[in-house]
């Protein structure tokens, strides 16, 4: 016996049960339901519309089962595409009978609230071709583009074949060289930078000059006072008291601006804890990683903001600095003000979340989140009344663009 959709194409059932089958209300399987329902819409004029209205509102997990099957026709996988529910998205990028010609036009035309679910896919991670079609959509935001471009860099890196011999990969672990720690191959900072930085802010550092370090959000090892003088020791030279030997008094070592190499041995807490003002903003800009996650703490401002102002310091670490909050608030205005920082769309997100940022730096860049972290950040209780509410609005309003994009 015909199938159905066969005696349909071949006008060989009446105009009632035609009309029945726009409806939706065969008694057949959903999938040959569907696939009638696509062949009414794009290629009958009397019963499309009504067609086209159904599918709109057919069921979501029936939908869902037909756009994952590997054996769904072309023809209602295309339909499926070109009129998209967002809910059936992830399921059409993992079909393998949605071809990869197909996802690459997809991503040079998608809208920008679907770059999340794009992005999430395992075949599209995998795909140099499709990354550079989304990399070239003009949909998307400077901060969506800049991170796409960033992912397929990323992409590209990993898919390069190492130029390493065979025999040297196939080495067993303990034969392997030791890794080479973060400072090595972190840039030299030139000394006309430094130079340049503490020339600038001189007024700041005078005003600053016995400040000791003070990490904010609480006191840190208090190990650095018995190996090392205190951060709170002052220094001006300190007298000795009555009646003991000028010779016999051990004074409180002053703080300095370069340590010797046996000072320099230890933890990066207690090296801190030996300079000055002009020490730390030296280690800031040239120090290790370490040393830099310690130093964005420090509650003297001008070193701070000298973190932010080394060549070493690396993208995911100015990420993790922005979601912060036991950092100065000049520290997370200072890092929109970067254009490099603010390439990377998990600085934003950070910033925002953050209810530690200023709340008119959160307002300039809410509107570059996307629709999930826009929800996320609607119910997040930490933040301001005033941000909640506005990503509760732009979700909404997202949503609701992105619906009608699809009907």
């Amino acid at each position: 016996m015909p199938r159905m959709l066969e005696l349909i194409r071949a006008s060989a059932v009446p105009a009632t049960l035609m009309q029945s089958a726009a409806k939706g209300a065969l008694s057949i399987p959903a999938p040959e339901m569907i696939e009638i329902l696509v062949h009414l819409a794009t290629q009958n004029k009397v019963f499309g519309e009504q067609a086209t209205l159904t599918l709109a509102g057919w069921d979501e997990s029936s939908s869902l089962a037909v756009a994952s099957n590997p054996a769904t026709s072309k023809e209602v996988l295309d339909y499926l595409i070109n009129n998209l529910r967002p809910a059936l998205l992830p399921a059409l990028l993992e079909n393998p009978a949605v071809t990869d010609a197909t996802l690459v036009e997809m991503a040079g035309s998608i809208p920008r609230d679907a770059v999340d679910t794009f992005l999430k896919s395992k075949r599209i991670n995998s795909s140099r071709e499709i990354m550079q079609a989304l990399a070239a959509n003009r949909n998307f935001t400077g901060i969506q583009s800049a991170m796409i471009e960033e992912w397929l860099a990323d992409l590209i890196a990993s898919s390069t074949p190492s130029t390493k011999p065979a025999v040297e990969m196939e080495k067993p672990p303990e034969e392997t060289s030791p890794e080479i720690p973060d400072a090595e191959n972190e840039p030299d900072v030139p000394e006309e930078e430094i130079s340049k930085y503490l020339t600038e802010h001189a007024a700041e550092i005078a005003a600053e000059a016995d400040k000791p370090f003070q990490p904010m959000g609480g006191n840190y090892d208090e190990s650095v006072s018995a190996e090392g003088p205190s951060v709170d020791a002052k220094s001006e030279p300190v007298a000795a008291p009555e009646n003991v030997p000028d010779s016999e008094f051990k004074r409180p070592a002053m703080k300095k601006s370069v340590l010797t190499a046996d000072e320099k041995r230890g933890s990066a807490l207690q090296k801190i804890g030996r300079l000055d003002i002009t020490g730390r903003i030296q280690l800031a800009m040239k120090g290790t990683k370490e040393e830099r996650a310690l130093l964005i703490r420090d509650g003297t401002k001008i070193v701070a903001l000298a973190v932010l102002e080394s060549p070493k310091v690396g993208d995911s670490e100015i990420e993790k600095f922005a979601g912060q909050k036991n950092v100065l608030e000049s520290v997370l205005r200072a890092i929109p003000m970067k254009r490099r920082f603010m390439k990377q769309y998990g600085v934003v997100r950070n910033l925002v979340s953050n209810p530690r940022t200023p709340i008119d730096v959160s307002l300039g860049l809410v509107k570059h989140l996307m629709l999930n972290d826009l929800k996320h950040l609607s119910g997040n209780k930490e933040i301001s009344d005033t941000i909640r509410k506005i990503a509760t609005k732009m979700y909404r309003q997202k949503l609701d663009t992105s619906k009608k994009s699809t009907d």
